[in-house]
């Protein structure tokens, strides 16, 4: 989607002018949008609200049996963790009902409402045609649709994810994994210093984040209304026109919102001090966090609104062994404050969006995934390397347990095979599309999936793997087990080095790992069962036509079989060359 790049305009009374012709434009299509989200809000509400309650209500006696028995059951825990876990869930599973409903309505509501206001201002795209037409009727039926598919991927979540996560907590641990456990006899400093902490962090970082709250909402203002006047930055697209002033209006509620997202964490900051004491052994490791937790938000707001470096505020160590080089917190403002500049930076470099529209979104990586199992689906199935039955149980039983991880495995794997080949400092997911950790989706989630990735491509890179031996990579990916080196004698890898094994085999855990974790993704199982979906239907067609095929050569060769040549004329060939020629030209896969 390209969009047209306005002139910005110059002088003042240039830019006034320009300011006035926006307003009125973006002033009627805000209150269509409006009426619109007055209509479809309260249909969406009820849809999420009346299916998603249903689920909860109906799964809620077995989320309580199931979840009760996995605790009791994991060997992840110590006897006193668990004790004290199991007398505790009945809380947070009576409350679950009841915050999962009200959070199905709040949803509701901010989808309903922005979803078909949104929807008006992207129909005054340039690439759109009949805009007229598209600015009453985008974002109503999408939207209702949307809501459907929230309730979709909710059940999901409740029916099969959750189940998974609990499922894998009741799994059988490593030999040399340690369970989590807790001392008793740290409990009392624990709960002395959570009592000293949760009212002391929490009065203190509202304090600073009203303090900071009406520098953001004037720099805010100031930097968006010096934007719109001339023309510049979101502005400067047709296409971000709506949105930028939208923003300017909404900006308020940006900073309302992160004030409150302030004053909840800092109940949970406060709360990490527990952790602190018990992990240090120390009443006073936990009071100098007290502290110090305070003196890193006001860093780290400093870092998101571009002010001085740094904190005045104490910070003592909270660590016994804490340098600048391995203190945790330490790090990880360094980490923020890096990125902060990097973004900044590029905002400087472009502001006319093109870094935001270089930027890929975690969509764009979401349908790549998807496309890709559709393409490695079909050549599977082609080499008899996935069974037609896995895929027959999955698009009808359900049953994609096994198929859900190898598939998606595979192709990752293929991915990082292509990728560690090249001179790519990242991931090649298609042709000409290259991911890096510069133009990979900022969002969190991505970040915890693609950084491991790079680092298992750069592993692979490393071993310098030839032809046979990613071969049968490939293909013990989907038939071995893959937990010992020994689990490859007889595979046919061409390698007999354990080390190098070991080493594979254990990319391949790690890769399933990431995969397992993307399976519970709501979205992940609506959108593989429609792929396996389609593959099946192809297979059966693929058959259909094979058997077809078939019946007629062994109908028209009576151990002849007149065919033409590459001149149009008839020969002669056997019954099994025909065969074997219709094989090889794969009509019969």
């Amino acid at each position: 989607m390209k969009s047209q790049t306005m002139r910005v305009p110059v002088g003042f009374l240039a830019k006034l002018c320009s300011f006035l012709y926006f307003l009125p434009f973006f002033f009627l299509l805000l209150i269509l949008g409006l009426v619109k989200a007055s209509i479809i809000c309260p249909l969406v509400v009820g849809i999420i609200v009346i299916g998603n309650s249903a689920v909860i209500i109906g799964l809620w006696i077995a989320h309580f049996i199931w979840t009760y028995y996995c605790v009791a059951r994991t060997k992840r825990l110590g006897l006193v963790l668990k004790l004290v876990v199991l007398l505790l869930l009945p809380l947070p599973l009576i409350l679950w009902p009841v915050f999962g409903i009200a959070a199905s309505f709040l949803g509701g509501v901010g989808y309903g409402f922005f979803a078909p206001l949104l929807a008006t201002f992207e129909a005054v795209e340039e690439n759109v045609r009949n805009k007229f037409y598209h600015c009453f009727a985008d974002g109503c039926f999408s939207t209702l649709n949307g809501s459907c598919t929230v309730v979709r991927d909710f059940v999901d979540f409740c029916f099969h994810s959750y189940f998974s996560y609990m499922d894998e907590l009741s799994e059988k641990v490593p030999e040399d994994e340690n369970p989590m456990d807790v001392k008793l006899s740290r409990l009392p400093s624990c709960l002395l210093v959570v009592l000293i902490a949760v009212p002391v962090d929490m009065l203190l970082i509202t304090v600073v984040a009203l303090w900071k709250s009406p520098y953001m909402l004037f720099q805010g203002w100031k930097r968006l209304l010096e934007d719109l006047m001339g023309r510049e930055g979101p502005f400067l697209e047709t296409v971000c026109v709506p949105f930028a002033g939208l923003a300017i209006l909404l900006w308020p509620l940006a900073v309302i919102g992160s004030v409150t997202g302030a004053i909840i964490s800092s109940l949970f900051l406060g709360l990490y001090s527990a952790v602190i004491v018990h992990q240090e052994d120390s009443l006073l490791m936990g009071l100098a966090y007290v502290v110090a937790v305070v003196s890193l938000f006001d860093e780290y707001v400093n870092d998101l609104l571009y002010l001085s470096e740094g904190s005045c505020l104490p910070r003592p160590r909270y660590r016994k062994k804490m340098g600048s080089e391995t203190d945790d917190g330490d790090k990880g403002m360094k980490n923020r404050r890096e990125n902060s500049l990097e973004v900044k930076l590029s905002s400087e470099r472009s502001r006319t969006l093109k870094w935001a529209i270089h930027q890929y979104k975690p969509v764009h990586v979401w349908d790549w995934l998807f496309k890709s199992c559709e393409v490695n689906g079909r050549i599977l199935l082609r080499d008899g390397l996935v069974n037609i039955k896995d895929i027959e149980a999955c698009a009808l039983k359900g049953d994609c347990k096994k198929l859900s991880i190898k598939l998606p495995a595979w192709s990752i794997l293929q991915c990082l095979l292509t990728s560690a080949k090249s001179d790519s400092c990242g991931l090649i997911i298609s042709d000409g599309v290259e991911l890096t950790r510069f133009n990979a989706p900022r969002d969190k989630l991505f970040e915890w999936l693609i950084g491991p990735l790079l680092v298992m491509k750069e592993q692979i890179k490393k071993l310098q793997l030839d032809e046979n031996e990613e071969y049968c990579l490939r293909r013990l990916i989907l038939s071995s087990k893959n937990e010992n080196p020994e689990d490859w004698d007889g595979s046919g890898f061409p390698s007999n080095d354990n080390v190098r094994r070991a080493q594979l085999q254990g990319i391949i855990r790690r890769l399933d790992g990431i995969v397992t974790f993307m399976t519970r993704i709501p979205t992940f199982r609506r959108r593989f069962t429609n792929l396996v979906k389609v593959l099946y239907l192809e297979a059966i067609q693929a058959a259909a036509s094979s058997q077809q095929i078939g019946r007629a050569l062994k109908f028209n060769l009576a151990g002849k079989s007149s065919v033409k040549d590459a001149n149009g004329k008839d020969k002669d060939e056997t019954e099994a060359q025909a065969w074997h020629r219709a094989l090889d030209s794969g009509i019969l896969l």
